[in-house]
């Protein structure tokens, strides 16, 4: 047996738009699950990017940004919204690497697919490698708690030992820096393209 998700949508009988911000909505819909009508709520999220940057010895660049909801800073990857219905992904990650790091990379690889948290929102997020790094100029202003971000580049492995030691705490981090050191493993051969099928 393959172990992979498949796409399985129940139909909806009913949709409630809730609320609408300016970049997510909250959504309740019935379905049909186990034989009986149930309720469901979840944050709808026009999804994500966000970038493992490898520089040629080996080092990953984090930023160190506050995150209101949760009340800290946290060291997390290059990051950042799908901009509009049908923005391609790679060209939003190449977008949120230039503004958050003045890096732009030459080499892409889809590195891991997820959603953030399935069981209350349709979040996804790609999560790239970018490697062959140099820097860019870009003329973005950076606003509110981005004013404040700052950047270090650190070894691959003790961003990794970060993770496991339960210093980092973003999701995509936390998935994006476990996965390249599998991937590095491999000698970076299970490395999908940038244009890869997902199932988002």
């Amino acid at each position: 047996m393959t172990i992979a998700d498949v796409k399985d949508p129940k139909e909806t009988l009913s949709r409630t738009d809730e609320w609408r911000g300016a970049l997510f909505g909250m959504v309740t819909e019935e379905i049909e699950a186990g034989g009986t009508r149930v309720t469901r709520n979840y944050l709808e999220h026009p999804g994500a990017v966000a970038v493992v940057a490898l520089d040629d010895q080996g080092r990953v660049v984090l930023i160190n940004q506050y995150r209101h909801a949760v009340r800290a800073r946290l060291w997390e990857i290059p990051a950042g919204l799908i901009d509009y219905v049908g923005e391609d992904y790679l060209e939003a990650a190449k977008r949120e690497l230039a503004e958050e790091t003045e890096l732009a990379a030459d080499t892409w690889h889809v590195l891991v697919d997820m959603f953030s948290s399935p069981g209350c929102s349709n979040e996804s997020v790609r999560i790239f490698l970018a490697r062959d790094l140099h820097s860019v100029e870009t003329d973005f202003v950076r606003e509110g708690e981005e004013a404040e971000m700052t950047m270090d580049v650190v070894d691959l492995d003790e961003a990794a030992d970060a993770v496991l030691d339960g210093r980092i705490h973003s999701p995509s981090a936390i998935a994006g820096l476990l996965a390249a050191v599998r991937a590095r493993e491999s000698n970076w051969e299970s490395l999908r393209p940038a244009d890869a099928p997902w199932l988002r």
